[in-house]
């Protein structure tokens, strides 16, 4: 699933969440858009509102762009079904990208597991979750877990439950900051290089921060996988609007990533076959 070869050897995964607001057109306009710039994969995320909102929160009346509602209303209002996702699988197979979701409970897990996605995200808030670690450890897709807001003690029980559960899972670790924005301080690029030399598994990078330049680098901390949040425009409805990358952003930080992939190199120390041509004339 992730591909590693020179001519892009990190996987990117552009994150629509629930940016779509509810609105198929939307989300086909961002899975465009992440195509043209050249991700990998576009993300959603998958719940049932019944369990994942709190009961006291259920009735809590808040105004929307959709007129008032209660906040389980709401919920509902933005959340796609079977319909939609049939739509969007159909859609993705078209334009030849990845997709999976994040499931944020059980029931939307087995409801992901009946379509062939390559990976199952599970989101640093349910990185203690153990249950549903496990369940989505036992379908045998690969698992990719964020680690915001995580101790090590919490990311090493997860991956401990993951093994129990499949001890063949095939494992990413994501390095993130659940701030939102994360300011640049709070990044600590380093932890990526951390989880590698704990875990020896894929590592990667899930960015909340304004700008470009910080996750480009995490490509330098030796992440295999970068996912960010993308948005037609950040003034949309949504509280991952303000956080998310528009098209013409996406494009660069794209470009960016591939350019710095192969920039880097294998760190062996050689005369390339340009340098060979000058070396035979400026040399005796």
């Amino acid at each position: 699933m992730i591909p590693n070869t020179e001519k892009n050897p990190v996987y990117i995964i552009a994150e629509i969440g629930i940016n779509h607001n509810g609105d198929l057109d939307i989300a086909k306009q961002l899975i465009d858009i992440a195509k043209v710039a050249g991700c990998d994969a576009v993300k959603f995320q998958k719940r049932n509102p019944d369990v994942c909102v709190p009961e006291h929160q259920k009735s809590i009346e808040r105004d929307t762009p959709w007129g008032r509602m209660t906040y389980l209303e709401y919920k509902y209002r933005v959340e796609f079904g079977k319909k939609e996702y049939d739509v969007i699988d159909a859609y993705c197979k078209e334009r030849k990208i990845d997709w999976s979701a994040s499931p944020w409970d059980i029931d939307s897990l087995e409801f992901l597991n009946s379509y062939s996605l390559p990976f199952i995200k599970i989101p640093s808030a349910l990185l203690t979750d153990i249950d549903l670690i496990k369940m989505s450890a036992s379908t045998n897709k690969k698992i990719i877990i964020s680690t915001g807001m995580s101790t090590i003690s919490e990311i090493d029980a997860s991956v401990n439950a993951i093994k129990e559960a499949n001890p063949q899972c095939d494992l990413a670790i994501l390095h993130c900051n659940s701030s939102y924005p994360a300011p640049n301080k709070d990044l600590n690029l380093n932890c990526i290089k951390t989880l590698k030399e704990k875990y020896n598994c894929t590592v990667g990078y899930s960015g909340h921060e304004f700008g470009l330049t910080t996750t480009i680098a995490s490509v330098c901390m030796g992440a295999q996988i970068i996912e960010r949040h993308i948005t037609l425009d950040r003034t949309m409805w949504g509280t991952d609007q303000m956080c998310s990358v528009e098209p013409q952003g996406l494009i660069k930080l794209v470009r960016g990533i591939n350019e710095l992939s192969v920039a880097l190199g294998d760190g062996i120390k050689t005369v390339t076959n340009l340098e060979q041509k000058i070396k035979d004339k400026l040399r005796k």
